[in-house]
Formats: structure tokens, sequence, C-alpha cells
């Protein structure tokens, strides 16, 4: 077999394993459950899981999307958290090769996927979650290159020359600052307007846009808020305008720019560079 299909076919069971593993974490830590121990159990009937029924997708198909012991239906969900974190490794294999960039998008992807379904599920984004991936985005900075526009332009103004190391350490705070930043006044600024009555972001929202501008720099943090909550408009207006039921719902909005910053890790720049050269500004 070629080398190359080898390589495809490892990143991909690392990623089905991954995500069964994602699995654990979606489920226990918006209860604040270890997830470590215990072993991992039917959610109905509490039985502990076997090791052959604990097979990422196969063994959801095998069993016919029900527990062995009690026969209850397994959420759709299981499989599909697997599937997506084996995507996600799979696109970055794909966009990076193997290389340290690969890795570290594959890490935000799955930090990105943890939050996207824990706040689908139970409107909730685990601070121990955010607060990890901004601690792993600031360390990856130092070997990982962040892109630091605009603030190297500013501080090359300012006769400040920043490279290597530095400069991409600058560029994680500059995306955090400006991501998590720019979400904590809006939601300030609705609070006070609505008269202190009603949080109109959550501080989940605010933790999750840190971790995101830590890991993608200013321009594809912007990128990821802009996509986001264009997103959340095309699903959630339609529905608020086709009936009653849908209007006091409260919209996951981490969801929405938890895919946007995967699709950005994965093709921002992509989109960015074809934006610059349409604006003539390349």
């Amino acid at each position: 077999m070629d080398q190359a299909y080898v390589l495809v076919l490892m990143v991909t069971l690392f990623g089905l394993v991954f995500g069964s593993f994602l699995n654990v974490c979606i489920t226990r830590l918006p209860r604040q459950e270890s997830i470590l121990a215990p072993r991992s159990r039917c959610p109905r009937c509490g039985k502990p899981i076997r090791w052959y029924d604990n097979i990422p997708v196969l063994s959801y198909l095998i069993l016919r999307g029900h527990c062995r012991d009690c026969h209850e239906p397994i959420s759709a969900l299981y499989p599909l958290v697997e599937l997506l974190t084996a995507a996600v490794w799979l696109a970055a294999f794909l966009e990076y090769g193997p290389s340290p960039e690969a890795i570290k998008v594959a890490v935000f992807g799955m930090l990105c996927l943890i939050l996207v379904f824990t706040d689908l599920r139970e409107r909730r984004i685990p601070h121990a979650v955010t607060l990890f991936g901004i601690a792993a985005g600031l360390a990856l900075s130092f070997f990982i290159p962040v892109d630091n526009q605009p603030l190297e332009w500013v501080l090359r103004r300012l006769g400040f020359f920043l490279e290597g190391a530095p400069s991409s350490f600058m560029g994680a705070l500059a995306g955090a600052l400006v991501g998590g930043g720019l979400f904590y006044a809006v939601g300030e600024g609705f609070y006070i307007l609505g008269g202190r009555q009603k949080e109109y972001l959550g501080f989940g929202d605010v933790m999750l846009m840190l971790m995101v501008g830590t890991f993608l720099g200013v321009p594809l943090t912007l990128l990821t808020i802009l996509a986001g909550s264009v997103a959340g408009t095309l699903i959630a207006l339609p529905l608020e305008l086709a009936g009653p039921r849908f209007r006091h719902t409260q919209w996951p909005y981490g969801s929405f720019l938890g895919a946007a910053a995967i699709a950005s890790s994965l093709a921002g720049k992509t989109v960015l560079d074809a934006y610059l050269r349409w604006a003539g500004l390349e």
C-alpha cells in the first residue's frame, strides 16, 4: 500500500480514537465529573461498557445504536463526534501535512468540538476546556507561528521590531485580547442597554473567544466572529420567524463560534488571501 494512504488511514484512526475520548469529555465536563474514572457506562442502565462495545463507530453499527444490556437507544451524537474528530484530523493532515502545524490545528479542532457539543447539549462552555486551551495556545505560539497582524504593523510604526517566537506570542496575546475583549465589550453594552435585566452573551463565549484568539491570531479570530455570527443568524432567524416556539429559544452561540473557528483554522488563510486579492490589497 502506498505510504500516503497508510498515513491517511493512521491519521483517520487516530481521529476516531480521540473522538471516543471527546465523547467522555462532552458528557462529563459539564457535570464537573472526572474524565479518567470510572469506566464509560450506559447513561440509561448504568452498566459498564465492554471494550468491544466501545470501538469508535463500528460498535455503534454492530449494536444498531442500542445498549447491549438494556437495549435502550444510544444517541447518534456519539458516532457523529467520532466521525467529526476524524474529519478534523484528516483535514489538518491534508492541509498542513505531517507537521507540528497539523497537530496544533487538530488539537484546536478537538477543543472546539468539545465546546460545540457541550454548548449544544447543555448550553454550557466548561472553563476547564477554555482555560486549558488558552494555556496551550499561548505555549504553542512559542514553537508554531501565530499571525501577528495588525499588531506588528502598529509596533513597527512605533519603532518596535519583533521576530520569531516573541512576535508569535504577541500575536496570540493580541488575538485573545481582540476576541475575548470584543465579546466582553459587546456583552456588557447590550447588558447596560437592556437595563441590566438580561445577559445577552455569557462569559463562556468570552472564554471561548480568548482561546480562539491564542490559537488563530487577530485576522482569523475576526473571521471566526464574522462567520459564526452569520451562520447563527442564518439558522436562528428563519426558525424564530417560522414559529413562536423558537422565539424564546436560547441559541447555542458558542456552537456556531466553535464550528466557525474550526473552519477558520483550516481554510481561513485561503479565504483571507482571496479577499485581499479581490479587494486589491495584496
